[in-house]
């Protein structure tokens, strides 16, 4: 029996896959449902209440469940939970999981992994033949040290929930990601006045061009790389310009080598002065705070937009092929260990326009191995030979992404997909599956609330 280790939707896209390939299986989720940081109502959720999928639904939803036509183009949160649910009942994986159930600790043995879990207080320990980590990326928030004492309120994205927390403040937010983006766009109505701290240069893209999602366009013809950069930089800055020409510093890097900001909106703000930009924070004193340029202002409230950090907590960092010097684990694919052939990372995964069908495919290729060991198959034992000679190979496409943590486990989703394929077909041959799939016409997808 294996070990999964929440029920997000990446656990349950690895439960799905198990029991797809009659995998014996054990689900531990620390919520009272499934769906992970989707259910904001999971004390562990880093959701707010205006949040929305930044990806568009067709380029985000798994292949064999759908989305239903209704459900907007950039799903609402609430739709998403709904939609992991749907997931999770049309599969029957709920009654694989044990619910409000904390893993405490993970631990080797000499054959096979101890899993200590706690429920309403009450311990108890688990024997199992392997561990499927799946408990998230973004649940541990990096809280770097201002550069001195703020009197007023400091919060970070991880604490917003919504807008009222703003009411007549002066808001400083720290940070240009997704999340401090769109909060700084929410503060616009209801604080005195929002201000945006950047560091570095970021690409701005819009969630729509020419009435279609963005993520929706290109791909149709294969360009290489430094043509489809010069191109689509080209087209994004038809679209939306340049950020200086709102402020802001423009990126010293090329397209595609740092994760781009789906949010236009926060370029509209400080285009009318809603939003006024600002410096890297080099200084703070009460509530002053002062800037790299030496400008100055006080604020009531500073909203620290300064990401996540990968957080396991239940398994020692040296189980992981973790270093102290690396960024994250160094595991081939995001996934295999090079030692371990039962101990797998699901998830810790980003890249442009994955989707929840790049990662279904990851957890099928970690279910087909699981298969084949089981089997003896001589595929399995080849993939793992692969696996040691490639765990510090990295499927960038080519492209120089930035030296920055939250960048660690990046990869290029071309290239990313066309190797799971690989390996996927190959690990298939001989092997039979228990649970039919569904087709986009007789799927049971959520429709949104």
């Amino acid at each position: 029996m294996h070990a999964i280790i929440g029920a997000g939707p990446m656990g349950l896209c690895a439960a799905r896959q198990l029991r797809k390939y009659a995998i014996d299986f054990v689900g531990f989720e620390l919520h009272s449902d499934v769906g992970g940081l989707w259910d904001i109502d999971n004390p562990q959720s880093t959701m707010y209440e205006s949040a929305h999928l930044i990806s568009s639904k067709r380029a985000t939803e798994f292949t064999e469940f759908p989305m239903a036509d209704d459900v907007a183009t950039y799903p609402h949160h609430s739709a998403m939970r709904d939609y992991f649910r749907a997931y999770a009942k049309h599969f029957d994986l709920y009654k694989d999981f044990h619910f409000n159930t904390r893993v405490l600790e993970v631990k080797r043995l000499s054959k096979g992994w101890r899993l200590l879990t706690e429920c309403d207080g009450v311990q108890r320990e688990w024997l199992v033949d392997g561990v499927l980590i799946a408990n998230g990326t973004l649940h541990t928030p990096n809280l770097p040290a201002l550069p001195g004492q703020f009197s007023g309120e400091l919060l970070h994205s991880s604490d917003y929930r919504n807008a009222a927390i703003f009411e007549g403040k002066r808001v400083l937010v720290i940070g240009c990601g997704n999340s401090a983006c769109d909060i700084a766009v929410d503060a616009v109505h209801r604080a005195k006045s929002v201000d945006l701290s950047v560091r570095r240069g970021y690409y701005f893209l819009p969630k729509f061009s020419f009435g279609r999602p963005t993520d929706s366009l290109g791909g149709l013809i294969k360009l290489p790389r430094p043509i489809k950069q010069f191109l689509d930089g080209l087209l994004v800055r038809s679209l939306v310009g340049k950020p200086s020409q709102y402020g802001l510093p423009d990126p010293d890097y090329k397209l595609y080598e740092s994760h781009p900001v789906m949010n236009s909106l926060v370029l509209h703000y400080l285009g009318h002065g809603d939003i006024k930009p600002r410096r890297d924070v080099v200084k703070v004193e009460g509530l002053q705070v002062t800037f790299s340029d030496g400008e100055q202002a006080e604020y009531d409230l500073i909203l620290q937009g300064t990401g996540y950090l990968l957080n396991y907590p239940f398994i020692d960092r040296a189980e992981l092929n973790w270093p102290a010097s690396a960024g994250a684990p160094q595991l081939y694919l995001n996934v295999f260990h090079p030692e371990y052939e039962d101990l797998f990372m699901l998830g810790m995964v980003e890249a442009s326009g994955l989707g929840w069908q790049g990662r279904d495919e990851q957890a099928e290729l970690v279910a087909l191995q699981i298969r084949q060991q089981q089997l003896g198959g001589s595929a399995g034992q080849r993939f793992r030979e692969l696996v040691r000679l490639r765990c510090q190979q990295r499927l960038d496409g080519g492209y120089a992404y930035l030296q920055l943590e939250r960048m660690a486990y990046y990869v290029h989703k071309d290239s990313y997909r066309t190797t799971l394929k690989q390996h996927i077909a190959e690990l298939k041959k001989n092997i039979t599956t228990t649970a039919p799939t569904c087709s986009k016409e007789t799927s049971h997808a959520v429709s949104q609330p």
